[in-house]
């Protein structure tokens, strides 16, 4: 099995790639821009790897994603790059747009041409799988669960270009015949998390002895995801998932982010102990413009129809994730110089929400 997996450098695809090389043992080919928030550090597992090449290329470069494809024949193409921190949105909309509107674009094109170029066997058997958020879907009231059939309703910039992209990938199964599946996850964390998100942020503020930031009360809730569980689920999607079809990924491991950042609080003063408990730098800070309530995901029709099912739990998997960041402060450490912890998303002017 041949993949092309792009945005392999980031959280969840360097996820992916680890699992699709060292896992199934499938020929990947890793295609990324290496922005800030990706690096060849998270791949270190499959460097030198026989079935693993990476390419440096932007998904926007029409001619560098139509040679990458005609020279590594894939059978399936994973399409993950995007930029995705709802944060930066908030003050640099065009990035979000460019990327994950019109690299989607991009890449929906030169897939449909490649995959003309097939022969019958190897159309039948190519699948385009478009990874997406369960942020498009909006806010959920104190019950409920988003399903497949959940209106759209985004909130931020980066959820309204996710949603543009779905709809996108959507249109061109439906106009060109493009075998495209497309799934729609709910919050992952886990190792090599780029430290601006909120778990490993409060995770590396907290060993510095630096305050922890939460947005208004801290009572938003998010369902979480742990990104090998989500590694798995991707494969399987892309391997029998239906055509044309949605599937929504989620972990059913509801928290209020208060509550995750008071278990993450008290993990450290069991594994890394403090002049005092860790819960003291907690510091409430105005709320995020647009901050979705909740988020909850129904992912039935993956278990059901596919046979997934999450392995970990939000306790399991904090506790490897907290574990992990302390082990491994040579990922971490350089990102930290670029990105010293400090709030993001702030409306400081006008122009900056279109820059």
């Amino acid at each position: 099995m041949r993949v092309a997996v792009t945005g392999g450098a980031g959280f969840i695809g360097s996820a992916l790639v680890r699992h699709l090389v060292l896992d199934k043992g499938y020929e990947v080919l890793n295609i990324d821009k290496l922005t800030y928030a990706g690096t060849e550090t998270s791949l270190k597992a499959v460097g030198g790897r026989a079935n693993y090449r990476f390419l440096h290329a932007d998904v926007c470069d029409r001619a560098a994603i139509t040679d990458a494809l005609l020279g590594f024949r894939p059978q399936r193409i994973m399409h993950l790059a995007a930029e995705s921190h709802v944060d930066r949105s908030i003050t640099g909309a065009k990035d979000f747009v460019d990327t994950n509107v019109l690299g989607t674009f991009t890449m929906l094109e030169c897939a449909r041409h490649y995959w003309m170029g097939l022969d019958a066997d190897a159309k039948g058997k190519f699948r385009f799988l478009h990874v997406s958020t369960d942020e498009v879907y909006g806010s959920l009231g104190e019950k409920g669960l988003f399903t497949e059939q959940t209106p759209y309703d985004p909130s931020s910039p980066y959820s309204a270009s996710k949603a543009a992209s779905d709809h996108i990938a959507k249109a061109w199964a439906r106009t060109y015949g493009l075998p495209v599946v497309v799934s729609n996850c709910s919050n992952n964390y886990g190792p090599y998390h780029f430290p601006e998100k909120l778990i490993p942020l409060m995770i590396l503020n907290a060993m510095e002895g630096q305050t922890l930031p939460v947005y208004g009360n801290g009572t938003n809730i998010r369902d979480w995801l742990y990104v090998d569980d989500h590694a798995r689920a991707l494969d399987i999607i892309a391997e029998r998932g239906r055509i044309g079809e949605t599937y929504n990924v989620g972990g059913r491991n509801e928290r209020r982010n208060i509550e995750v950042v008071e278990r993450i609080c008290l993990l450290m003063d069991a594994m890394r102990p403090s002049t005092g408990p860790h819960n003291r730098l907690i510091t409430y800070v105005g709320d995020r413009p647009g901050h979705d309530a909740r988020y909850a995901i129904d992912a039935t029709k993956l278990e059901t129809e596919l046979g997934w099912k999450a392995r970990e739990t939000f306790d399991t998997g904090i506790e490897k994730t907290v574990g992990w960041y302390l082990d491994n402060e040579w990922w971490w450490a350089p990102l930290r110089k670029g990105y010293g912890g400090a709030r993001l998303g702030l409306i400081e002017a006008t122009d900056k929400v279109v820059a």
